[in-house]
């Protein structure tokens, strides 16, 4: 089975094939729909396509992807969403344990899909985007919850949109010992600042749950802020999207 994934970002979109398992072909857009539709109508192109699986946290291009699934590919738009866990023809690698499953975002139940079916359980899958969230699962395959704090470039954003004189910082690039300018002091603020705020969700989730966590890690930056950050996190940049497709296939056996 051969499907297109499709993940709607704040800040970007990312497309690609799905195909027994693996990901391939993915590209990133950023110039919005019209860029990432033509990505998704070449690799249709590819050969048949089962369905689109679908995920977002941008509500308004929904109706876009729906109308190129249906209208211009002719093939099924498969929305990513809590009802693709467990039943008879659902996804069985965890069930769920949460008050109102229908609030759970897609991308959330997508990367905790595809960490327990790469990776096992109890796993921690956090997602570094431009929010930060993380999932667990434990030991005995169930969702328990999660985390959602601010991301990255939303600490970055903040600082320079609520200040007279501090400059918008780059992302990417080393982090110095000690800020000597107000762009290095700005860097090691917010990198080594976000690593403890990472550092402290997984120690008190290891608490509260009283386990080792495997902790996978996803996310534009997750590589940037995790790199000497001493947590043995495994970086999986494909996650989202397999765990897209994983669960999309349910809907087509």
């Amino acid at each position: 089975m051969k499907l297109l994934v499709v993940d709607v970002g704040n800040t970007s979109t990312a497309v690609g094939l799905w195909s027994g398992g693996r990901v391939s072909h993915v590209a990133h857009c950023d110039g919005g729909f019209a860029e990432a539709r033509g990505v998704a109508a070449r690799l249709a192109g590819r050969g048949r396509i089962a369905g689109l699986a679908y995920l977002s946290v941008v509500p308004a291009a929904d109706g876009d992807w729906e109308s190129l699934a249906t209208g211009v590919l002719d093939i099924p738009f498969l929305r990513i969403d809590y009802r693709m866990i467990g039943g008879t023809n659902g996804f069985s690698g965890f069930s769920l344990d949460y008050p109102k499953p229908e609030t759970i975002g897609a991308d959330r139940l997508a990367d905790a899909a595809a960490a327990v079916d790469r990776y096992g359980a109890p796993v921690l899958v956090c997602d570094f985007g431009t929010a930060f969230t993380a999932a667990v699962v434990t030991a005995d395959r169930v969702w328990r919850g999660g985390v959602i704090a601010p991301g990255f470039p939303l600490m970055r954003d903040y600082l320079y949109e609520r200040t007279a004189k501090l400059p918008r910082m780059e992302l990417g690039g080393k982090c110095p010992r000690i800020g000597r300018s107000t762009e290095e002091a700005m860097r090691f603020g917010a990198r080594v600042g976000y690593r403890g705020m990472v550092r402290e969700i997984v120690t008190q989730l290891g608490t509260n749950f009283g386990t080792d966590f495997r902790l996978v890690a996803t996310g534009g930056f997750a590589k940037w802020v995790l790199k000497d950050a001493g947590l043995p996190f495994a970086i999986d940049p494909t996650l989202t999207l397999h765990g897209a497709g994983l669960l999309a296939s349910t809907r087509l056996r």
